[in-house]
């Protein structure tokens, strides 16, 4: 038969919120942060290439300063040390020109002349251009010289050696600002997003925990509210699955305990009427039912006890804990456990020593009771059953153990299980024993383990309780 997947685990290439998140958050930086640094790196630049040219326009105003206008006679009186001064530079090298009205040159560098644009009076330009075989970056000056309308141009130039360094700084400041603003960013949308998700988690861990046992709603607090409408409905359908188990439970408690009576009519009277005398051909089918009806109470009993136990487990609350002697427990219950094994032509030992656990004292006895009924239903005749418990490092324990034939080691786990029973498991009993057993001792926050007995002989089922801390 075929069956249609309604749902399954997320696999590893399964998206997740916090990816889907990251992804949203951390893509658009990948944009934004280089865009971002380019914006820096030109406002950052302009200002210094601006002041760069400004230099230049020193030099030019110096020049202009020094040219000497009489009427239509036009001179540039620059000393040899006044040119050095201008041109001093330790990057760069620095060249100039002055053109008089006619075209002439008056002074440094003619050929840098033939870079100069047509201008107006007081007219500047700045342009980058070549010269002598490097690249350089040119100002340009018209100055206004002598009468007419005459002009005089002055032009000062240099190599690009500070533009290129500033060029580079800019640059590197800008990546360095860039992946800082980058780093700084994404630290925070990671722990943005993990403190988001903090909730969703602690919400998911509670519904990791529920069991079958332990039903309770999702604590609604912190939860952001785009989800606190899943938790209300994944609560409600808690409150619904607790409503049906609780339903459950009391079906199956009503059921055994209307069981119980006809069941215990049955066994009495079927012993009654093998005691009597009766033709010897009814004394199978007499056997089988006085059997029957004592597997039949017995299961009843058991299904009892179950429900009992899922009661305690699902509303801990109403049902608290308390201090239980298990010493004085199993001496008080001894009686009831002496006469079957008497019957079953067993010895029932006792080694108890003070030991005291946090629990419940019906479902402890029950837990106890069950694995006495085990042992004698299965170490089999002449066998010794010792009942013990105490204390061992602040732990608490107790157990029950035979020299019967015992379990074989892989069979052990599969005991556990409802209804479950070894395959040379003789008697009328019914499976359900030691899974009762498991689920008390889970409800106690014990530990119960299958071993062997002493001499590798019988069984041994030890029950560990969570230290007292004593």
């Amino acid at each position: 038969m075929s069956h249609s997947r309604l749902g399954g685990s997320a696999g590893p290439t399964s998206p997740t919120l916090r990816r889907t998140l990251l992804l949203g958050l951390l893509v658009p930086l990948l944009v934004l942060v280089p865009l971002t640094a380019a914006v820096i790196y030109r406002l950052a630049l302009t200002p210094a290439l601006d002041g760069l040219d400004r230099a230049l326009t020193d030099t030019a105003v110096a020049l202009s300063r020094i040219v000497d206008v009489q009427g239509d006679a036009v001179t540039l009186p620059l000393s040899a040390q006044t040119a050095r001064a201008l041109q001093a530079d330790l990057v760069d090298h620095t060249v100039f020109a002055v053109g008089g009205p006619d075209g002439r040159p008056l002074g440094g560098e003619a050929a840098l002349l033939a870079l100069a644009p047509p201008l107006a009076a007081d007219q500047w330009s700045f342009f980058e251009g070549q010269f002598g075989g490097q690249p350089v970056r040119v100002a340009v000056h018209a100055m206004a010289c002598g009468t007419k309308g005459r002009l005089c141009v002055i032009v000062v130039a240099e190599t690009l050696g500070k533009r290129q360094q500033a060029e580079r700084a800019v640059m590197l400041a800008s990546l360095a600002g860039a992946t800082v603003l980058a780093l700084v960013l994404a630290a925070l949308a990671m722990a943005a997003v993990a403190r988001g998700l903090r909730p969703l988690q602690r919400a998911a861990a509670e519904v990791a925990a529920l069991s079958p046992a332990r039903l309770a709603p999702v604590d609604t607090r912190g939860v952001p509210r785009e989800v606190l409408g899943f938790v209300d409905a994944l609560n409600g359908l808690l409150a619904r699955i607790r409503d049906a188990a609780t339903a459950q439970r009391a079906f199956i408690a009503d059921a055994a305990h209307q069981l119980r009576t006809p069941l215990a009519v049955m066994r009495v009277e079927a012993a009654q009427a093998l005691a009597t005398p009766h033709p010897e051909a009814q004394q199978p089918m007499l056997e089988r039912l006085h059997a029957a009806a004592e597997r039949g109470a017995r299961l009843a009993q058991q299904l009892l006890s179950m429900a009992r136990t899922e009661s305690f487990a699902l509303d801990p609350q109403q049902q608290p804990a308390q201090p239980v002697d298990l010493r004085q427990l199993i001496a008080e219950a001894a009686d009831r456990w002496l006469e079957p094994s008497i019957e079953a032509g067993q010895d029932l030992g006792f080694e108890l020593a003070h030991s005291v656990v946090q629990g419940h004292p019906v479902l402890l006895e029950e837990l106890v009771g069950n694995l006495v009924h085990n042992a004698v239903a299965h170490a089999g005749r002449g066998a010794r059953i010792t009942v013990a418990c105490g204390v061992d490092a602040h732990v608490p324990w107790l157990s029950v153990e035979d020299d019967g034939p015992g379990v074989p080691e892989e069979e052990r786990p599969l005991l556990w299980q409802r209804f479950r029973r070894g395959r040379e498991a003789g008697g009328t009993g019914s499976g359900l024993g030691l899974a009762i057993v498991a689920d008390i001792a889970r409800l106690h926050g014990a530990q119960a383990a299958l071993l062997a007995g002493v001499d590798g002989r019988g069984l041994k089922v030890l029950v560990r309780f969570p230290a007292s801390g004593a």
